[in-house]
Parts: structure tokens; sequence; C-alpha cells
């Protein structure tokens, strides 16, 4: 599929509902489970979310827009939510993290984004040389994977408890 920023901006504007309808209210065993150390929850997925809409997208984005491949990005800490949502309940973060979508997606569709300013590049400290599209396709990509690693690790809280039918359930044993 070759990327447009309309169909982009289709996910990314549906993320916060679709974690809203998932997670909001639920009990702390679905809130808190993990699929082991070192993993996230789902409060530890919507923190990273809302780090990511701070620190990440935008702030990149304008990177590339105003400095091009001469200015790398700031590292990402991908682990910033265990002190930023601490304290905080599941649905706080479901609140901030859509306040912050809609305010960064009002900004995305101020500016004007042909072929020419997708193409840009910028210098991922990392990965290199990155374009502007690619940065963009990985928002959507990364709102994706978060989703199904939310409800993956939802769906292995029960994963004892479901019996043999374990085999007919990958999204248990992948």
């Amino acid at each position: 599929m070759r990327f447009r920023i309309e169909e982009a901006v289709e996910v990314l504007s549906r993320t916060p509902a679709t974690l809203k309808a998932l997670l909001a209210g639920i009990s702390p065993a679905w809130r808190d489970g993990t699929e082991g150390p070192e993993t996230f929850s789902p409060f530890d997925n919507v923190g990273h979310l809302i780090h990511g809409e701070k620190a990440d997208w935008m702030p990149r984005l304008r990177i590339i827009l105003e400095h091009g491949p001469s200015r790398p990005f700031e590292k990402f800490d991908r682990f910033a939510q265990n002190d930023a949502s601490r304290g905080k309940t599941l649905d706080e973060l479901l609140d901030t993290f859509a306040s912050l979508r809609a305010a960064n997606l009002a900004a995305l569709k101020a500016i004007p984004l042909d072929e020419a300013a997708l193409a840009r590049k910028g210098t991922h400290p990392e990965l290199g040389e990155v374009t502007l599209e690619q940065l963009l396709a990985t928002w959507v990509a990364h709102d994706l994977g978060h989703v199904a690693q939310i409800a993956r690790v939802m769906a292995k809280q029960y994963k004892a408890e479901v019996g043999p039918w374990v085999a007919y359930l990958p999204v248990l044993t992948r």
C-alpha cells in the first residue's frame, strides 16, 4: 500500500477512541497485566503513546522541515512513561492521549505536505537518514503495533484458562 497522508490520518485519528473503548474503566488485572519482566502492560502502552505524542512524531517532523538532515533527532526514551505516568489513572492517560493526538493531528493538517515535503530527509540517531514519509508511515505502524500489543497482552492473561483451545488461538502462542 502506497503511503497517503489522508489514509494515515484515518488510522491516527481513530487510535485514541479505539484504546478508550478497549481500556476505559477496566480492572487492575487487565490494566496491569504483562507478558513478563520488562514488557508493557496496557497502562504502560498508553503512557508510551503519550510520550510519543510529546517527544517523537511532531517534534521530529518539525526537525525535518526546519533543519533537514543537519540536525539529528533527539534519542527517544522508550521507557519515559515509567516516571511520567506514575500516580495517574488509566482513564487520565487515555484522556491525555486523546487530547495530545487531536492537537498533533490539527498541527499536521495545517502543514502542506506535498511529495517534495514528504521526501525531505532527517537523521535518526540510530537508523541514519530517513524521510518525512517514512516517519509518518512509522507513526501509523507504531500505533497499530501498540493496539495489537495491548490486545495480545490482554489475551495472554487467560492463556492457561483457555485449556486446549490454545491450539486455535495464535494470539496466545506468538
